[in-house]
């Protein structure tokens, strides 16, 4: 199975929880998920899925000045979006221990 297939259902809260340390914007949240090793991630796999949690309300943008040129739109967590990550962590979390029990049963 492709990191790709697994990644798709746990990309969204790996958003949140990056949005929820710090505010970014776009490209740099496809940096940043590159360097927590996910090498595959591009912009056309980001820029949907924000796109697709601002209209759910789960983040906000807001245009903000960049040292570098023009404006850049940073992404912020909203309430819904802080509660959405919770309800991610512990489905992550019970989902962990179950694949885990059934891989470490069959690695005997």
């Amino acid at each position: 199975m492709k990191e790709t297939q697994l990644l798709k259902g746990v990309l969204e809260g790996c958003v949140l929880s990056i949005i929820k340390q710090q505010p970014v914007y776009g490209y740099e949240l496809v940096q940043m998920m590159r360097d927590y090793g996910f090498t595959t991630i591009v912009g056309g796999t980001i820029y949907p899925l924000m796109q697709k949690l601002e209209k759910q309300g789960l983040i906000k943008t807001k245009e903000l000045a960049s040292p570098d040129g023009p404006n850049r739109k940073y992404f912020f967590i909203t309430p819904d979006g802080e509660q959405q990550l919770e309800g991610f962590r512990e489905q992550w979390s019970s989902l962990i221990v179950k694949v885990n029990r059934i891989l470490e049963k069959n690695g005997e």
